[in-house]
């Protein structure tokens, strides 16, 4: 009869401890679970990144767990009978306790075990207090902090190898303070001397007046991780392997290890192996246990409800000023009764509340995600897609069954969110919001560069890798067959170690990033619900989990996303308003213009949101759109989701008419209706699973967020065998089961929802509308809005004057740091170049120079004189053709602009002084050719309105009458 509770690891690195820990959070749940273990803490130093990973695998553990003791439940034992009654081995599911390594300036180290949620609340602020005083990727934590800091947690004090008298001064005084729940570690280093290690060990304990506890301090979950370990730490130190030295692992015994294991290693020492599992015992913190409280978002005492009401139905008088009709009435008062139900009238109040201050600032916004595309979201302003345009019902994205947190996506201008991400700190404060991370991960080339270093294999080796790097992540046929194309030997002992360990290594976390946008705002202080700590952008704080980990723990986040398209629009309407007296907005553009789809068919596309790259190009004319929806299906169907299901080619021939519309079965008619039975969209993927294959709720969840995370675990695969055997149970053909689980790993990859196509479609239609009516400002906007896009400023020029716009180049007299638009004297407008196309001005430099301009510059000397620019910045304006119009031509102003040497001038040459100052004698240059004007427009400018590269060679490249040409 046991008297003590089990053996818990209770200091266990993973690798989120960057470059030190050799196991992923996962593994180490799993290999917990084999070894019998039923509680395990993962303490990375003063981070708790990892842990939530290991909490999902708990969960999974569980799940597993109960899917085969229903099972046995229901139809016997699997397998022969287990030798000795009780639970059997596969029953296990440990316990994550979440934990982290506490390292102190002072040179203590301590892991940190959170009893309760006061526990975990101090943890947080104490690692927010350390991560926010030092820069991004570092924590300056000191012992004062933890003295002030340490309530609801327990301290596990790492010894040191000798008894350094400093140590021994702060330990002490730890001790002193919080002496009632401290322990010194005892842990192995399985040198041959750990059983002297842990007799000095005890006496240390035994004078600082704590009790000892065990842990086998696990850098990996097993031992196989050995090289893995040493080539992790041959990249933090910047050094090869084999020059390590004592920095490697000495054997691969630092590993996880079992009760038996460590009662083997600590003999004599049983005690501190019962006490791990004594205070594992007494922490009674579960992750799951946060209670995330998302903002209440009460305005002058009014509820959420009452204010989610009113602004709604604020907003359904200035959507339809004619009269809402009764279909859409319905349809939001459906909408808010199940926001209501939900108790999610806060998020989206939150949302209206951001896109009411862009708006306010003239910041153009558009709404997209599932949640996006509904009559409350069109009433709040949140999107500008029209209800009656979309498809989805509203139990797509707010689920009382699923209950799944709603999704909206809002893009942004990208030169101007900044503005909408520093209103929400200011709104909420840095106490209460803050971005979510990004984990980076090992990826082929990186893994290849930083693996094939440590591994001490030369440049050009590496270089030769990285360059085939697809066919080293396909079949080891393949990679053998790609090295001995690149002449390298594929049977070369240290090469075939190099490419185990680059595929080992794929998938571990090498560093945090921020989010593009994701942001959490919580009702209470952030920092006691997760660390926050500081991004390398200033005035950017983080927290540091990612999406998936905050998704795992229910918590909302907020997308403020960036879009180039929306900034080049907003130019755009802007200009409308300037120069031809009218103003749109995204919901007001005239709709469904015949010419605007004319143009699409006609594949001229470029610029065009989303519709500009070749393949969109290829596609339109056989696409032939004539309507917002055709749109919505022209966004999806070019992704790698539907093409790898192959379904492309059905749905254009169904479309066409050359082959019939038929659906597999009726339930998936209703799915697949919209698409000529065709699934196109990531909800109809989703869809499928369900109706056609079975998928339970929670099956289907799961899919969902393997979907969402396959780049990175890619885990889509197990889902296949149950996919395929579930469509086939429900009577539908293996090929139709198979194109539809293509599409369904396609998504995985990449894959687009009807709803975000709806949202993008309308920039569609808003950037053809512009192009197709108002060419001029349409590429002086996208001209503006660079960088963005398929194409170079070059080729939108050209595209312009194809559509028969005037091109007007760079002037010093006429130009602005903004390209712009003027008459172009046959009632039409021109396109002037700005400042801001030549390499190296940059936008203050232009100001001035436009500032000072009076009644105009005649030389670059008079440039220097009134802007007070430097002579470098005189130089590209004259290199970049500037004083053409002044009869200046390149070489004469650059000649003079040579001759300025000084930043600024002498106070006496500072006005204009006419007459008075001597001239120099003229200088003869010779003319440049037009082959030469073209190259230094390009090399200043990225364009040319003189010629045509290929112009100067079109007489060499057309063969001649007698049939001579270069091809010949």
């Amino acid at each position: 009869m046991r008297d003590h509770p089990p053996f818990a690891e209770l200091s266990a690195l993973s690798n989120f401890t960057f470059l030190t820990g050799a196991s992923h959070p996962e593994e180490y749940m799993q290999r917990a679970a084999l070894l019998g273990l039923p509680a395990i803490a993962i303490a990375d130093d003063n981070t708790v990144a990892g842990i939530v990973r290991a909490y999902a695998a708990a969960r999974e553990i569980a799940r597993h767990v109960a899917e085969r003791q229903a099972l046995e439940a229901r139809d016997g034992p699997i397998g022969p009978p287990a030798p000795q009654p009780g639970v059997p081995a596969w029953a296990t599911v440990p316990r994550l306790i979440p934990a982290a390594r506490l390292v102190l300036t002072e040179g203590l180290t301590l892991t940190a075990l959170p009893r309760d949620r006061t526990g975990w609340a101090s943890l947080c602020r104490l690692l927010t207090t350390g991560r926010r005083r030092a820069p991004k990727g570092e924590c300056e934590l000191h012992l004062d902090d933890l003295l002030k800091g340490a309530e609801g947690l327990t301290l596990l004090l790492h010894a040191p190898d000798g008894g350094h008298a400093a140590w021994r001064k702060h330990a002490r005084r730890v001790v002193q303070t919080l002496r009632r729940h401290m322990f010194l570690v005892m842990a192995p280093q399985y040198d041959g001397r750990d059983a002297r290690r842990f007799e000095a060990q005890a006496r240390l304990a035994a004078s600082l007046g704590v009790e000892t506890i065990a842990s086998a301090m696990p850098r990996m979950h097993h031992g196989r991780r050995r090289r893995l370990a040493d080539v992790l730490t041959a990249v933090r130190t910047g050094v090869r392997v084999d020059d390590l030295g004592r920095a490697a692992l000495a054997n691969g015994e630092c590993r996880l290890r079992s009760e038996a294991e460590m009662r083997r290693l600590f003999k004599g020492h049983e005690g501190a192996v019962a006490r791990a599992g004594e205070v594992a015992a007494s922490l009674s913190f579960c992750l799951g246990s946060l209670r995330y409280e998302y903002p209440s978002e009460i305005a002058q005492g009014e509820t959420p409800t009452a204010r989610l009401r009113r602004l709604a139905e604020e907003g359904l008088t200035w959507r339809y000023p004619q009269g809402a009709s009764a279909r859409v009435r319905k349809l939001l008062e459906h909408e808010l009764v199940l926001i209501a139900k939900l108790k999610y009238e806060p998020y989206f109040l939150t949302v209206r509340d951001i896109v009411a201050f862009a708006r306010e600032r003239g910041i153009l916004c558009q709404g997209r995600g599932s949640a996006a595309n509904s009559v409350v979201c069109y009433c709040l302003g949140v999107t500008s897609v029209s209800p009656e345009i979309g498809t989805m019902v509203f139990e797509r994205f707010v689920s009382e069954a699923r209950d799944e947190p709603p999704d909206i996506d809002v893009d942004f201008e990208h030169e101007r969110r900044e503005e909408v991400i520093q209103h929400i700190y200011e709104r909420y404060g840095r106490h209460r919001a803050g971005l979510c991370a990004t984990v980076i991960h090992y990826r082929g080339k990186r893994a290849i560069r930083e693996v094939g270093r440590a591994m001490g294999l030369s440049q050009d080796t590496i270089g030769a890798l990285s360059s085939q790097l697809w066919g080293f992540f396909s079949t080891g046929a393949v990679e053998r067959e790609r090295m001995q194309e690149i002449g390298l030997d594929p049977d070369d002992p240290r090469l075939k170690q190099t490419m185990a360990l680059v595929h080992e290594i794929e998938g571990f976390p090498r560093h945090l990033s921020q989010h593009v946008g994701g942001f959490v705002v919580t009702e209470g202080r952030l920092d006691e619900l997760v660390p926050v700590e500081n991004a390398s952008m200033e005035g950017r704080t983080v927290i540091c989990w990612d999406k998936d980990d905050i998704e795992a723990l229910g918590i909302l986040k907020v997308d403020v996303l960036a879009l180039g398209m929306l900034t080049c629009i907003r130019k755009a309407f802007g200009l409308l308003a300037q120069h031809h007296g009218r103003s749109y907005s995204l919901a007001t553009l005239p709709p469904e213009d015949g010419r605007v789809y004319d143009m699409l068919c006609r594949a001229d596309s470029v610029g065009v949101f989303q519709v500009e790259s070749r393949a969109q190009m290829n596609f339109l004319p056989r696409m032939r759109p004539r309507c917002f929806y055709d749109l919505v299906i022209e966004v999806a169907i070019i992704r790698p989701g539907p093409i790898q299901g192959d379904m492309v080619h059905p749905y254009i021939r169904r479309r066409n008419g050359e082959e019939k519309v038929s659906f597999p079965s009726d339930a998936l008619g209703a799915v697949l209706g919209k698409t000529l039975g065709v699934p196109l969209f990531q909800e109809q993927a989703m869809q499928i699973a369900i109706v056609g294959a079975g998928f339970t709720p929670d099956q289907a969840d799961r899919l969902r967020r393997a979907l969402a995370t396959f780049k990175k675990l890619g885990n889509i695969s197990e889902f296949r065998t149950l996919f395929l055997r579930g469509m086939k149970a429900n009577g539908y053909e293996d090929d139709f089961a198979q194109r539809c689980f293509a599409q369904i790993e396609g998504f995985g990859s990449y894959g687009f929802p009807e709803s975000h196509a709806a949202s993008f479609a309308l920039l569609v239609y808003a950037s053809a509308w512009i192009k197709c009516h108002h060419p001029a400002i349409f590429a002086c906007s996208l001209l503006n809005a660079q960088p963005m896009g398929f194409y170079a400023p070059a080729q939108i020029v050209r595209d312009a004057r194809e559509h028969g716009v005037t091109v007007r180049p760079v002037c010093i007299n006429a130009s602005f740091w903004d390209n712009t638009v003027e008459p172009d004297g046959m009632g039409g407008l021109a396109l002037r170049l700005g400042y801001r196309q030549i390499k190296g001005i940059d936008e203050e430099s232009a100001t001035w120079l436009s500032a000072a301009r009076g009644n105009g510059y005649g030389t670059p000397g008079d440039v220097w004189r009134r802007a007070g620019l430097p002579p470098g910045v005189i130089t590209r304006l004259a290199e970049a053709d500037c004083f053409a119009s002044e009869g200046l031509s390149r070489r004469e102003a650059l000649w003079q602009a040579k001759a300025l040497t000084a930043d600024r001038p002498l106070p006496l040459f500072t006005g204009d002084l006419g007459e008075e100052i001597l001239h120099e004698p003229a200088a003869y240059l010779p003319e440049m050719t037009q082959g030469e004007e073209m190259v230094e427009d390009y090399v200043t400018t990225r364009l040319s309105l003189k010629t045509h590269p290929l112009a100067l060679l079109r007489a060499r490249l057309t063969p001649e009458a007698s049939g001579e040409g270069i091809f010949k």
